[in-house]
């Protein structure tokens, strides 16, 4: 988050961004696909979060492959256990994450 250096307070933006992660309702699921490979679908962004980077993020800390699909992180694996703990860290309130 940027601070604004006059005030040593978070600038508008950053503001924002956080109020926008506040508001979502994030739903977490695995589901089979061909030759009974899981995979963990990550739902319910809106347009004020940049999906791709969190995508990106949730790739990173969770050693797996993936993809986006009409807004939907698709995440290889079942990683349904470790997808909140890492959501919260990346600033998403927890009661806004369903299992």
């Amino acid at each position: 988050m940027d601070f604004d250096p006059r005030i040593n307070l978070p600038g508008e933006e950053g503001v924002f961004k956080e109020i926008a992660k506040g508001e979502q309702k994030i739903t977490i699921s695995t589901v089979a696909r061909r030759y009974g490979k899981i995979t963990t679908l990550v739902s319910g962004f809106d347009k004020t979060v940049d999906i791709k980077s969190t995508a990106k993020q949730l790739k990173e800390k969770l050693a797996c492959g993936g993809t986006i699909k009409e807004g939907i992180v698709e995440l290889q694996g079942n990683h349904k256990r470790a997808v909140k703990p890492v959501l919260i860290k990346m600033g998403f309130h927890e009661d806004s994450i369903t299992d």
